[in-house]
């Protein structure tokens, strides 16, 4: 999921930019089959509390903390431009530092430094690059993955990576009393499910082994090309035992990561994660500090960004006062944004029910392009050889009224009450005013309309009764099966409780065929969703950066809009003629990325 925000934005060029390049990303990522969100007072094992920072400047709440193998550091004293640090800056609330419990796509990309899976994206193509695995083989008949965790795989503490703690922390996000947010994504191993639904209690019975210290292997269910994809996401990464029970998100400085990256400062509105020497990829590595800074302001932000303290934004700055406007980055991504219906209530269970009031709403004033670029009314964006569909399109006040009565609501009568829930925007604002008013302009049903603060609507959904709300999701892999498999009944993620056994037996049925197969089953599921307007998507949502794509290297516009910071670095200056320096302050490619990207792409002889 990812806040969207709203602004004045002149997307007009960016975008023509961004169809020209939608077609390339998404025939790179799709149907490719290949090696891809608080903590205890004492201090954890392994690992060294430095205690309060000394420097007066800083806030009381600021957090030091060096691992043993990284006390030699350099100053944290930054100067605008200084190569050593990169300062990325985020929207508040502060994010979560537990990876089975998780949701929002700046925490997956803040992971992207501090925890590191079996496998781990490609900073370009986003298909699976092996990480703390070697290697993999899996069995003829597709079915039995078995990983070979690298010899030295390790913590940050220098604790090595073992094949029990991957299975203990896979284990924990299908654990029936965690209900994490995304252990249904590991739905595809033989016996997971039925764990985590609380059908099988013995764990041993799962499809994840310990063949020996370094050797894990995996029982899928049945063959499934989309595996290795699934396991790039962040809640696949080895939890350090000691913290696995109790992740010290209050206590930042105490977090065992095993990434390229480890959090030795913590203060009220940043973080300063420094370079894990133990990272079996450190040497790859080329940025020594990563400050991820929390600010609201736009204005603040562009300033800074504008002054060369800032390196990256996540889209909220004030684009009419950005000096280099070249530094807007906005490119297709694998996202939609949707309203949805509650199923809780059983009148709004009834899919007659619910279209015919998703008959009475205006969509050509909610997808009006005055308010956004790519409408849409489909649930999954175009991918591959995907089926294009298509929803409910237009109001139809006449067949919804007509629709009420058959079902034993004439005019609304006896329906109730419908809480539209929101976060915090303009945007998300208007669209529901707009439900409000067709609702009460033909119907006799109380409308409430509320809205939430964005760090607490997640949760609101989850735990508050509500008829109406909305998400921006983003892919977690590039497939279907990410926006579809989270309606099943049984999902972790199904906020609206949605059931439907015909649902639920077509994704099970499309988990067992082959990609074109599949993507026609997974299809006729959407259509079944769209039909039983259980979903209500307004728009595809393109992804929008602010960063210095001239002066900053091995950062790829892509569908997910992942960017892992092991591979970022400062890109050599370019001189005049004749004129030459010294050492460059800058360190030059790494040879692991050039060669990523020249074997991508081996006509491209400007690539480094």
């Amino acid at each position: 999921m990812k806040q969207t925000i709203q602004s004045n934005y002149k997307f007009t060029l960016y975008m023509i930019l961004a169809f020209g390049i939608l077609l390339f990303l998404f025939t790179g990522c799709a149907g490719i089959a290949a090696p891809q969100q608080e903590g205890p007072e004492s201090t954890k094992e392994g690992q060294k509390q430095e205690g309060l920072s000394d420097d007066p400047s800083q806030n009381s709440d600021t957090q030091n903390s060096d691992t043993p193998h990284n006390k030699e550091q350099p100053s944290d004293t930054k100067d605008a431009g200084d190569p050593d640090e990169f300062v990325y800056a985020i929207e508040p609330p502060k994010i979560s530092l537990d990876p089975i419990h998780t949701f929002t796509s700046t925490e997956a990309q803040v992971y992207t430094a501090l925890f590191e899976g079996l496998v781990t994206y490609h900073p370009f193509t986003l298909e699976p690059l092996p990480a703390v695995a070697k290697r993999w083989e899996i069995s003829s008949d597709g079915t039995v993955y078995t990983f070979f965790i690298k010899e030295n795989a390790q913590y940050s503490n220098g604790d090595p990576i073992l094949a029990e703690h991957l299975k203990a922390s896979w284990l924990t996000l299908i654990d029936p009393d965690e209900q994490a947010e995304y252990g249904s994504l590991l739905d595809i191993v033989k016996n997971a499910r039925e764990y985590r639904s609380g059908k099988v209690e013995d764990p041993d019975k799962v499809g994840i082994r310990v063949k020996d210290p370094r050797t894990l292997e995996v029982e899928l269910t049945h063959p499934a090309s989309h595996f290795l994809r699934i396991l790039c996401h962040h809640s696949f990464a080895p939890v350090h035992p000691s913290i696995l029970e109790e992740v010290p998100s209050d206590s930042p400085t105490e977090l065992i990561s095993n990434g390229p990256y480890f959090i030795a400062e913590a203060g009220e509105d940043y973080l300063l994660l420094k370079r894990n020497k133990l990272y079996w990829d450190s040497e790859s590595v080329r940025i020594e500090k990563l400050k991820l800074i929390y600010r609201r302001d736009p204005q603040k932000i562009t300033t800074e960004f504008n002054k060369g303290n800032i390196q990256w934004v996540d889209g909220n700055v004030n684009v009419d006062t950005l000096n280099n406007q070249d530094a807007v980055v906005v490119n297709p991504l694998f996202s939609t944004s949707y309203f949805f219906f509650s199923t809780r209530n059983t009148t709004y269970a009834d899919p007659g029910v619910r279209r015919a009031l998703a008959l009475l709403f205006p969509w050509n004033k909610i997808r009006s392009q005055e308010y956004m670029y790519l409408p849409t009314s489909s649930l999954v964006p175009s991918i591959g050889n995907y089926p294009e569909l298509q929803g409910i399109e237009e109001q139809n006040t006449e067949e919804a009224l007509r629709m009420l009565e058959e079902y034993g609501y004439p005019e609304g009568e006896g329906l109730p009450v419908i809480k539209i829930a929101l976060p915090e925007g303009e945007e998300s604002l208007r669209i529901g005013t707009h439900m409000k008013k067709a609702i009460e302009e033909n119907l006799l049903t109380e409308v409430e309309l509320e809205q939430y603060p964005f760090h607490r609507y997640y949760e609101i959904l989850k735990q508050e009764p509500f008829t109406i709300g909305t998400l921006t999701w983003i892919g977690d892999f590039a497939d279907p099966l990410t926006f579809l498999q989270m309606w099943t009944s049984d999902s972790s993620l199904n906020l609206s409780s949605f059931a439907d056994r015909k649902y639920d037996e077509l994704i099970d049925k499309s988990m067992e065929q082959e990609e074109d197969t599949r993507f026609e089953t997974l299809a006729e599921a959407e259509k079944h969703l769209l039909q039983g307007a259980v979903v209500l998507p307004v728009k595809n949502s393109p992804a929008f950066n602010v960063i210095d794509l001239e002066h900053v290297e091995g950062w790829f516009p892509n569908p997910l809009d992942i960017h892992p910071f092991k591979y970022l670095g400062y890109a050599q200056p370019t001189l005049p003629e004749g004129v030459v320096i010294g050492p460059n302050p800058h360190a030059p490619p790494s040879p692991y990325v050039a060669s990523l990207l020249t074997s991508l792409v081996p006509e491209r002889e400007d690539l480094p």
